[in-house]
């Protein structure tokens, strides 16, 4: 059973190429602030836009990196189940000790089909290795239900814990009815993880977090102390996060010649626009993610400048890692510009 904080890595990039070396950074800094885990090229990491042989270089590097200091979990599912093999093979022969396979998007296989066709193959033919699935309907269109995901644990005792972002409580219920208290449900969304966690009918053990790649030291305490049932403590320091939380996805209204539509800036854009600002390594998203609008930019430095007045240690880690005063990042409002379109 997988609990804890695992950080979904942001992959930095410069030029538009892999940052090798920032990419280290951002490992060490979560291990040096108590990280259970890092999960290598997760959507966080922008999968999507990755070439497999940059994939590979990434998971090879965090496999690596975190060698005997914490544990690695590799992105390697794909709408291709041959794809997820080989890619499975990559991790595993790099040193991975999970996988991570997102449900196949797109092509929208049943939950059956997912189960039989998708998640058993791998899990049969990796029986030493963790096989997380990872359930975010909004993102693939398609869903593994509790009751399948029940039925593959029962078959295959490397499938003993779940990435639940599907945003829906009775899912969550469902599945720790299915599967039983022994069976780890982990949080994909981080202003659920609270909930989740003190929550007597889903019981979740940690979070597979984005807000981590900021805030490590502060995810993790909040996670430790859930787990040791010290709630109140931990609602400190949710309540002194939560502005960080809501950055994972940035919806704004905007207005247009033919009127107002609604704009959603998903992850990894925000928090990455914010560690660029920060000055930690990071670099632009790979299009077809832009960058924010103006409006998306004000709610992401109202969020950083709120946590920095009112809960400054939660920042701090990341100041001393990285050598950066973060009140002087967030007062250059004249470098804000590149970082938003100049208009709709």
């Amino acid at each position: 059973m997988l609990s804890g904080t695992y950080t979904a890595l942001m992959t930095p990039f410069k030029d538009n190429m892999l940052d090798h070396e920032g990419l280290l950074k951002l490992a060490d800094f979560q291990i040096s602030n108590g990280i259970s885990g890092i999960l290598a090229v997760g959507t966080t990491g922008e999968s999507p836009v990755l070439t497999w042989k940059e994939h590979i270089e990434v998971i090879k590097s965090i496999a690596k990196q975190s060698k005997d200091k914490c544990q690695c979990i590799a992105g390697t599912g794909s709408n291709n189940t041959v794809e997820a093999l080989d890619a499975t093979k990559h991790a595993v022969d790099a040193g991975a000790d999970a996988v991570l396979l997102v449900d196949p998007y797109y092509n929208g296989p049943s939950s059956l089909e997912i189960r039989k066709e998708y998640v058993s193959p791998i899990a049969k033919e990796f029986p030493e290795t963790q096989i997380i699935p990872y359930i975010i309907p909004g993102r693939t269109g398609a869903q593994l239900l509790p009751e399948d995901l029940a039925l593959i644990s029962k078959e295959f005792k490397n499938v003993s814990t779940v990435k639940e972002a599907t945003g829906n409580l009775e899912n969550m219920k469902r599945t720790r009815q299915c599967c039983g208290p022994d069976f780890s449900i982990m949080s994909g969304d981080d202003a659920l993880t609270f909930e989740m966690m003190t929550n007597s009918q889903i019981q979740a053990s940690g979070v597979i977090s984005v807000i981590s790649n900021i805030a490590p030291k502060a995810v993790s305490e909040m996670i430790n102390l859930l787990n040791q049932g010290k709630k109140e403590e931990a609602k400190k320091l949710e309540s002194a996060l939560s502005p960080l939380f809501k950055l994972v996805t940035v919806t704004t209204t905007e207005k247009t010649p033919y009127g107002d539509i609604v704009c959603r800036a998903r992850n990894p854009l925000a928090v990455k626009t914010l560690m660029n600002i920060l000055g930690m390594p990071s670099g632009e998203c790979r299009r077809p993610l832009g960058k924010l609008t103006k409006n998306g930019l004000n709610i992401v430095l109202e969020a950083a400048r709120k946590v920095q007045s009112k809960s400054p240690e939660i920042f701090k880690p990341a100041s001393d890692f990285f050598g950066i005063d973060i009140d002087e990042k967030l007062s250059k409002s004249s470098d804000f510009e590149k970082f938003c379109y100049s208009d709709y």
